[in-house]
């Protein structure tokens, strides 16, 4: 009987919950407004053959890469961040090898590393979410060959000191090391300019969060050119997309959208965080495009709660340290006007008369 590979069956299953999300959904920290108009115009532009024929993603990786200031060359687009992290698991990941993660952080570097057969290692966060720095470097062993950093991380909204990040690169050199930028434009410090110094990391982007192309699926990796020449062998040539390549440039080039959008996101998020301060809610201040909050033992009853108002938020009560905490994600302004008087009506109907939550 055909089975599946023993790393594959033992893994655990990521299930988002795409079915039945009518509603304000600020649960999936996606744009909440949508694409650069530009984009929708250059979609009603694109002519039939341009579908029939296998995509081309040299000339748009070469503008990516001068936006980003970059070298062409050792920057890949991938079918965004998820399968930049497939791809560095499939590269330097065997059966026996270690990778570490640092938890609660976004499930899919354990879920594809351990497809690989390696054994993965978890290490959980500090007080308040603290990125454990000496943790992670005295774990660091000759069989690490994977370390994977969200910064800021999903779903803390927590950042790692510049300093931690360049400790641990020079502490483990035979390991990759990969930070996940994908809330960048929400934090604005990146280690990008660190590639050209440092052979083993590998910095990852997406155009989902700020640029509105989720639904597009791209993104951008970029690491040192020896080792991108490594990836690339295990990459599709044709992994993005024919739509998202056409346009991809033209979210780019609308600087003034996500820069408006980025500004109200993170204005939104400060109200957020007052109005949880007056609510008594903890928190944990955030640099991303979203809120993580303990609501307690009726976290469930919350969601629901804010279902019916017409607002989808995410239960994140089952990650390592966030029990009974929801995720909450942060739109533009008429949208957290919004979000804060469902999230009013909801904590007096779980907890009348002031009772905590």
């Amino acid at each position: 009987m055909l089975e599946a590979r023993a790393a594959v069956r033992s893994l655990k299953e990521y299930h988002p919950p795409l079915g039945g999300r009518v509603g304000l959904r600020l649960d999936f920290n996606e744009n909440t407004v949508g694409c650069s108009p530009r984009v929708l115009e250059r979609l009603h532009q694109l002519q039939f053959d341009q579908l029939a024929r296998y995509p081309e993603r040299e000339s748009v990786e070469r503008h990516v890469a001068a936006h980003l200031g970059v070298d062409p060359t050792p920057l890949l687009l991938t079918n965004g961040v998820d399968e930049a992290i497939h791809l560095i698991c499939e590269t330097y990941l065997e059966p026996g090898d270690e990778a570490l993660i640092v938890v609660p952080t976004f499930s899919l570097y354990e879920i594809y590393a351990a497809a690989t057969g390696a054994h993965v290692i978890t290490i959980p966060a500090g007080v308040e979410f603290s990125f454990p720095t000496d943790d992670v470097l005295a774990r660091v062993a000759p069989h690490t060959r994977l370390i994977a950093i969200a910064n800021p991380n999903n779903p803390t909204g927590t950042v790692v000191a510049k300093s931690d990040l360049l400790r641990i690169l020079l502490a483990a050199p035979d390991a990759a090391v990969l930070v996940d930028e994908a809330y960048f434009d929400f934090y604005g410090e990146s280690l990008l300019a660190e590639v050209a110094n440092c052979s083993n990391l590998f910095v990852a982007r997406t155009f989902s969060k700020a640029y509105g192309l989720a639904g597009l699926r791209i993104g951008v990796l970029v690491g040192s050119a020896a080792q991108m020449a490594m990836v690339r062998r295990v990459s599709s040539p044709y992994n993005v997309n024919a739509v998202a390549l056409a346009c991809l440039p033209e979210a780019l080039a609308d600087q003034d959208y996500v820069r408006q959008y980025v500004a109200e996101v993170r204005q939104g998020r400060e109200r957020l965080e007052q109005e949880l301060r007056s609510l008594k809610l903890r928190f944990w201040p955030s640099q991303a495009n979203f809120v993580l909050v303990r609501i307690g033992e009726r976290h469930d009853t919350f969601v629901r709660a804010m279902r019916e108002r017409g607002i989808l938020v995410r239960d994140r009560s089952r990650d390592p340290g966030c029990d009974g905490c929801v995720r909450i994600s942060v739109g533009s302004n008429v949208q957290t006007e919004r979000l804060i008087g469902a999230l009013r009506e909801a904590i007096r109907a779980i907890a009348p008369m002031g009772v905590p939550v």
